[in-house]
């Protein structure tokens, strides 16, 4: 008789942004790769995607919007960011197939490092044997993580992979627009272009920057105007 195995444990302190949702993604040339992702995140589409896209394009974002979109239909699912628990060792990965789902971001984190390397193939296995989801991931492609274990490298290569790609500086602007009206927050075109044209442009800072304004608007009980995003951000 099979002995039953004994819940999944993750480390305390690790949740979703309640922000990180499909419907708050704005696509732009990444239609397909959301399209697909959350198709896979319900149950309905590919076991296996991986995607790929330098610091602040959106991936864990994606990620994070899958684990909420299998909570509506009852699928188990797990974020695994590994730039945060990679420390934890790659014991972290035992019994993940547990769960219907499971994503796992920053797999660049510990690529070449034989023990990961060998977790992680070995969880690859485990989940497509049962019919369960595994999304990884990454800020290269498979070929370029260095990996040492060649048939981890072909795992990754099956199903899907996907470039997420940057959003040109229009559709930027539209999303943080939208981000902002979601919250209540009305953006000038004006602000916006000052936004755009003194912080950093990738949309994760954007929004980050959108958090501090939103925030320091709310304790100063003023309009965000571009003296007061000087005078929040400094610049």
């Amino acid at each position: 008789m099979s002995r039953k195995k004994a819940p999944v444990q993750l480390p305390l302190g690790i949740g979703l942004r309640d922000d990180a949702r499909f419907e708050n993604f704005v696509s732009g040339d990444n239609g397909l790769a959301r399209a697909e992702l959350e198709r896979a995140a319900q149950g309905r589409g590919e076991q296996y995607i991986y995607l790929w896209g330098h610091a602040g394009v959106g991936c864990s974002h994606l990620l994070q919007s899958c684990c909420h979109a299998a909570d509506p239909v009852r699928r188990t699912a797990v974020y695994i960011p590994l730039a945060e628990l990679s420390h934890a060792g790659p014991e972290l990965l035992e019994d993940l197939d547990q769960l219907q789902l499971v994503c796992i971001d920053n797999v660049e984190r510990v690529a070449g490092q034989p023990e990961w390397e060998e977790a992680l193939f070995h969880l690859f296995n485990r989940m497509r044997a049962i019919g369960h989801v595994l999304i990884l991931a990454a800020d290269r492609s498979p070929r370029s993580l260095g990996l040492k274990l060649p048939d981890l490298e072909s795992r990754l290569n099956w199903g899907l992979v996907f470039q997420v790609r940057p959003l040109d500086d229009e559709t930027k602007e539209f999303a943080l627009k939208a981000r902002a009206e979601a919250r209540g927050l009305k953006l000038s075109d004006e602000v916006v272009r000052y936004l755009m044209h003194h912080g950093s442009r990738d949309m994760a800072n954007l929004l980050v920057t959108l958090d501090k304004l939103d925030h320091e608007s709310l304790s100063a009980q003023r309009r965000i105007t571009v003296p007061f995003v000087k005078q929040v951000m400094g610049w």
